[in-house]
């Protein structure tokens, strides 16, 4: 059974949400967008930070969106972390629980158990200005789970940090979820957080889920332009029979036999550029023209324009060899066994 239920819908003047989430016990759910894709709105909704315009929230069974956000059984980390910055790790962690109506005694018993669990016991007398990044996170996350919520939120935990802390808390924080009996839901725009932190992704653009699943399958079939680049795919929407798929004026050999309306792609990574037509093995073969050319970790992406938009990354000696340069033609293939076709 799910321990979240929900149907969020919030109006404003230039945009709507309007989605619908499920979280299992134990499950973490990442919400994954665009920046104004109703990411934050949608957590804020949970959390009776903003109301609802229609819709409902279950907890538990139990209907919440009624309720006032203290008395929801909700942890929340912000993304800025918002820790007291006159309380000590320790009394940050009880303050919860003790708005709750916990003994001073009590709560901080709670805290010190939850700040070890974290790794911080050593820094339960720090005020907020001594810890690290990383730290601050972690006693954001143990403030979160003090007050024993059905339901954490997560709203970009990792965005506050540097990429070598970065590395490090995603780890911990991964193990923290996993020790979570309750259900959990990250907002990230981060795909790297996402895979590596959720069970499952529910990608919102335009204030609408556009594709949900585990994060494998997601990043494998990607259903719209936002996730395709997200993983690092060229997607394009075509019409199969057999092996073959037509995108628009263009005619694609892919490795799937498929029939009907199907979305199409290839990694950038499995496109070729030749100065001329190219001969041997079977693959799709084009004319383009070149975009531009950027670095894009050790390779170059190149951006193609053409029959179809596309990317191509080229290690930087083909640049050099190849002499390419914004507005020259070249000649673009993939290998048919490089481009998946799956049902649109």
């Amino acid at each position: 059974m799910a321990v979240v239920k929900a149907h969020l819908v919030v109006t404003r003047p230039a945009f709507t949400l309007d989605i619908e989430l499920d979280v299992a016990p134990g499950e973490v759910v990442a919400l994954l967008g665009p920046n104004g894709a109703g990411k934050t709105t949608a957590l804020r909704a949970l959390a009776g930070l903003i109301p609802l315009t229609r819709g409902e929230i279950v907890l538990d069974g139990q209907a919440i969106h009624t309720r006032p956000a203290e008395q929801r059984p909700i942890g929340m980390v912000f993304q800025d972390y918002l820790l007291f910055p006159h309380l000590s790790a320790l009394d940050n962690v009880a303050f919860g629980p003790r708005c709750r109506g916990v003994s001073k005694t009590e709560a901080r018993r709670t805290a010190a158990a939850l700040l070890e669990q974290v790794g911080l016991a050593g820094h339960a007398s720090s005020r907020p200005r001594r810890l690290s990044g990383g730290q601050a996170q972690r006693v954001a996350v143990a403030r979160a789970l003090a007050v024993r919520p059905a339901l954490l939120l997560l709203d970009e935990p990792l965005a506050a940090l540097d990429a070598h802390t970065r590395l490090e808390v995603r780890s911990q924080l991964r193990r923290h979820l996993a020790g979570f009996e309750g259900a959990t839901v990250l907002v990230t725009h981060d795909p790297l957080d996402a895979m590596v932190l959720a069970d499952r992704l529910v990608v919102v653009e335009n204030g609408s889920v556009v594709q949900q699943g585990v994060p494998a399958e997601v990043a494998r079939r990607p259903r719209t332009d936002y996730v395709a680049r997200l993983v690092g795919l060229n997607l394009y929407r075509g019409v199969a029979d057999g092996h073959r798929v037509t995108v628009g004026d263009l005619l694609l050999s892919a490795a799937d036999t498929m029939e009907g309306p199907v979305f199409v792609a290839f990694p950038p990574a499995a496109v070729a550029l030749y100065r001329t037509r190219p001969d041997g093995s079977p693959r799709n073969v084009w004319q383009a023209r070149i975009d531009g050319v950027e670095r894009h970790g050790d390779n170059m992406r190149v951006h193609l324009t053409g029959p179809v938009t596309a990317f191509a990354d080229i290690t930087p000696a083909a640049v050099a060899e190849l002499d390419l340069t914004p507005g020259q033609e070249i000649w673009a293939s993939v290998k048919a066994t490089e481009t998946h076709a799956y049902p649109a």
